[in-house]
């Protein structure tokens, strides 16, 4: 049997690149924060059109329509141009000034999946069915374009009156294995809008039972079991559907809008369905399929999805925190804040919504509003420990780490007994007494760290480099930033770590191969060069040494590591001991925020045993394990068994797992 994963996605984002010869383009996720700058004139088309690609690379699309439509001015017919314009006006969220330019699009082949699907959501918007239809029929489809234009397709016959002939054009929708998912919660939520409850019943428990599908589409798979709960509590069937929550939150515990309805049900309160009109569809359907391709990278086609689905749905929260997600990846942190604030109050969530909001107002210096706003949080919540990780991160970025310290202070006096899931609570506090110079205090904060968290690998690394740096414990020490490393082999600041230890114990040849293997990993940065050239003029490669300070200075560093490149381009290094490199503790990372985004799934290293139990699934052993519900196929390539059945787990059984 064939398992499911990311692959399509990706296949399908590049299937559609020489249609988005225009679209937005991405910028590297280390960037700076990006601002809309003042609109140069241009007097030519060349000028305008240069001037619309660097706008968009920045990810500036009020500026890159601007140069776009400038552009036009010189060269009202040009095709090439209008699509990009289409498509940037698209993305910004301007729907209605896209309209034009999708109607004289609507037979270019190369555009028409956004075109058409542009007038098809319009059509939708109106209740014309039959146009809707019609704008659904693609020259040139990817397998993507197909599956959306068949769950679209579906929702128009519902429109028009057509629900069985709907729902068998879905069941006969042939493609890849992974329509298995979309096909049936599409299915069941078209039966349930038109009454077939039966019908629905059979697809909703078919889509939820099937978890492996699920995991290729985790949001997809939680809006199908929400879905279900809701309908079946609408019938009376509380039990029933308190089941169908039990078994997602055994795939994606504590999931915001699951706790919600289950308090819901659970007090008897009427339930409203998911999808209540055809428009409603169809905006799920684009939402279902933005959120499956948001996993990191294609930003530029995830958001063209998920603003079709905003022009159906306005006030989707799902589809609004997607949106606030890629604005962030983006740097345009002034974007977010707005999608963050346009989330519906009485929406689950909110609250979410609000603690990213809060640390996009930190990104952009308004770190007042920032700390009131989350201060603010902290009252209507005080056991939800989020806020004080967001609270005291504003405060450690700006080294006000007594402050930080009294944060993560008042959050632990809130737990009585603290689980594997408070480890970042210590982390922190134990970074921030570092940073005050109270080793006393920092050390048994990394150590329960690491007794709730065994070998999680950021403690590891702080806790193993801190007493290497002061020249304590250093074999201890070492064994810990080796161990590290062995859990997160591609991570450059942790090898970096290993590197640089060896270099303060002057054991200077082991750490060039390790400082090499660093640079490899994260060519880009300053510090990482700047400790390769020591190394290297400590072993007598002092040309290559001058290369690797020459580098780490053209890089931009901060003031502190760009006054030392500059003095060891001209003096070298001293005769004596290396000095202590305060400068490298800042690189090891400090917060780990919950956050809205995926992370990105961790390297593979050795692997580990763990023991089944009850109630889970591989998808929530991988996010609660592993951190990354996305991991469950690294369990699978580890258990061979299990692949023709992902759900054959059971209680007690022994799994092969990857290093967290």
């Amino acid at each position: 049997m064939q398992r499911f994963g990311r692959v399509w996605l990706v296949a399908s984002a590049i299937a559609m690149t020489s249609a988005l010869g225009g679209a937005p383009a991405l910028a590297a996720q280390g960037a700076d924060i990006r601002v809309s700058e003042p609109l140069v004139r241009v007097g030519s088309f060349s000028g305008a059109v240069l001037a619309a690609r660097t706008a968009e690379t920045d990810n500036d699309l009020d500026s890159a329509i601007a140069y776009y439509e400038r552009a036009l001015d010189f060269d009202r017919d040009n095709l090439a141009i209008q699509q990009s314009v289409m498509l940037a006006l698209i993305a910004r969220g301007h729907f209605e000034r896209a309209l034009p330019y999708a109607e004289k699009l609507k037979t270019v082949p190369e555009v028409e999946r956004f075109s058409r699907l542009a007038l098809a959501v319009d059509a939708f918007r109106k209740q014309d069915h039959v146009a809707a239809e019609n704008f659904l029929k693609l020259a040139l489809a990817s397998d993507l374009d197909r599956l959306i234009a068949g769950l679209l397709t579906g929702w128009a016959n519902l429109g028009q009156g057509n629900a069985q002939f709907a729902l068998d054009r879905l069941a006969d929708m042939q493609g890849p294995e992974w329509y298995t998912l979309f096909k049936g919660y599409h299915r069941a939520l078209i039966a349930e809008t038109a009454g077939l409850l039966d019908v629905a019943a059979e697809a909703y428990a078919q889509t939820v039972a099937n978890q492996a599908a699920g995991a290729a589409a985790p949001e997809t798979y939680m809006r199908a079991a929400e879905a279900y709960a809701r309908m079946l509590s609408r019938e009376g069937k509380k039990a029933e559907a308190l089941a169908v929550l039990d078994q997602a939150d055994g795939f994606a515990a504590n999931r915001p809008q699951i706790v919600m309805l289950r308090e819901t049900i659970e007090a008897d309160r009427p339930v409203e369905p998911l999808v209540a009109a055809t428009s409603d569809g169809a905006a799920e359907a684009l939402y279902n399929l933005g959120a499956a391709l948001n996993r990191g990278g294609g930003e530029a086609f995830v958001r063209l999805y998920l603003q079709y689905s905003r022009a159906l749905a306005p006030h989707l929260d799902g589809v609004l925190m997607q949106l606030g997600q890629v604005a962030e990846l983006q740097r345009r942190p002034e974007e977010a804040i707005s999608f963050y604030a346009d989330v519906p109050t009485e929406s689950p969530l909110k609250r979410i919504a609000e603690l990213q909001l809060a640390l996009n107002m930190a990104d952009l210096d308004r770190r007042d509003e920032a700390k009131e706003h989350l201060r603010a949080l902290i009252e209507q919540d005080p056991d939800d420990m989020r806020a004080y990780l967001a609270l005291g991160s504003v405060h450690a970025a700006k080294e006000e780490y007594r402050d930080a310290a009294t944060i993560y202070d008042r959050a632990l006096q809130r737990i009585e007994e603290p689980t594997r899931a408070d480890w970042n609570l210590f982390y922190q506090r134990g970074i921030a007494y570092e940073r005050l110079k109270e080793w006393d205090k920092a050390e048994p904060n990394f150590r329960k760290a690491l007794e709730l968290f065994p070998d999680q690998p950021q403690v590891l690394n702080y806790l193993g480099y801190s007493w290497v740096d002061m020249g304590i414990n250093l074999e201890e020490g070492l064994d810990l930033i080796r161990r590290a490393v062995e859990l997160r082999p591609n991570d450059g600041y942790i090898v970096d770590s290993l590197g640089w230890a060896y270099y303060r114990l002057e054991r200077y040849e082991e750490a060039v191969t390790e400082l090499e293997r660093a640079v490899s990993l994260k060519p880009d940065d300053p510090v990482l060069n700047d400790h390769l050239g020591d190394a290297y003029w400590r072993v007598g490669r002092k040309l290559e040494a001058t290369f690797q300070w020459a580098h780490a200075r053209d890089l931009e560093p901060d003031e502190t590591v760009l006054a030392s490149v500059q003095r060891k381009l001209v003096e070298g290094l001293p005769v004596d001991a290396p000095p202590l490199k305060e400068e490298r503790k800042a690189e090891i990372p400090q917060v780990v925020m919950p956050s809205v985004a995926a992370a990105a799934p961790a390297s593979v290293a050795e692997p580990v045993r763990y023991v089944v139990q009850r109630g889970q699934s591989l998808w929530s052993i991988a996010t609660e394990v592993l951190g990354d519900g996305e991991r469950f196929r690294e369990i699978l390539d580890l258990n061979p068994a299990l692949r023709g059945n992902a759900n054959a787990i059971r209680p007690g059984q022994e799994l092969v797992l990857p290093t967290p």
